[in-house]
């Protein structure tokens, strides 16, 4: 599978992930995010720019869904519990992957969010 994305053709896995991360930037999160059945809002672009900090700076890291709560609560003010989480990302495999899928991430090989 590939997007086609500003004249450009962007490749991915079979499950839809990037092969190359260095390919995303937020058309491509844009166009991923379509595909997926998500209209992204800021709170979506909190969760995708912290999963992708997370990812690139902390040696390849990818948060479950407790680091997500507990980082996005204090991001929003307020607390968070996982239901808001996947309200924002509702689709398969958990809000975790959905946003790192958007996000331009390798699919996360951990089970469950906690």
């Amino acid at each position: 599978m590939s997007y086609e994305i500003n004249g450009k053709t962007v490749e991915t896995d079979a499950n839809g992930y990037l092969v190359d991360i260095g390919d995303w930037n937020e058309d491509v999160g844009k166009a991923i995010a379509e595909t997926e059945g998500v209209e992204l809002t800021d709170e979506h672009w909190d969760v995708i720019n912290y999963l992708r900090d997370a990812y690139i700076n902390e040696n390849g890291h990818q948060p479950n869904n407790r680091e997500m709560i507990k980082a996005m609560s204090k991001k929003w003010g307020r607390k968070i519990g996982s239901k808001d989480l996947f309200v924002l990302f509702p689709g398969g495999g958990g809000p975790s992957k959905q946003a790192a899928k958007i996000g331009g991430l390798p699919e996360s090989r951990r089970k469950g969010g906690y």
